[in-house]
């Protein structure tokens, strides 16, 4: 019989993106993630999904920010928080924004030093307890901040 799996509280959730833009997030300025729709506020597991955006790694912009810098798949990398969300009416509000899309606002982005191996879904899931417990024991200074659930 398969054991059930266990999860991380019900306010954490993991949001999983493509390489090389979950690296320009936790390695460079990249503080507005695009989306067809907003995202609810809060902290979240920054995943890197299975696919690689080729077409991304040859933007000028991506390209000097991900320099250096390895680009895990399949794996938890860091966290972040989503502080809200808008649109932009003509102009995007930034270099990583782009027109008619959705802007999730993103800041305390925290990279781990180890990836945590782990399976993602699209938009926002539940994440295993195994997983949340081996992010809290690389980022300690936030467990508490990640633990309590919002008032």
């Amino acid at each position: 019989m398969k054991k059930p799996t266990l999860y991380a509280p019900d306010h954490i959730r993991g949001i999983t993106i493509k390489q090389p833009w979950a690296a320009c997030i936790l390695h460079g300025d990249k503080r507005v993630e695009n989306r067809p729709k907003s995202w609810a506020p809060g902290w979240r597991l920054l995943h890197a999904g299975a696919e690689i955006d080729r077409a991304a790694l040859r933007d000028p912009l991506v390209a000097r920010t991900i320099h250096g810098h390895e680009l895990p798949t399949r794996a938890v990398l860091g966290i972040v928080r989503i502080t809200g969300s808008h649109t932009d009416p003509g102009e995007a509000c930034g270099p990583w924004a782009q027109t008619d899309r959705v802007h999730v606002d993103l800041d305390d982005v925290h990279p781990l030093a180890l990836p945590v191996p782990c399976d993602g879904q699209l938009g926002p899931w539940r994440v295993p307890l195994a997983v949340f417990e081996q992010v809290l024991v690389q980022l300690p200074d936030l467990a508490p901040q990640l633990t309590e659930a919002p008032s």
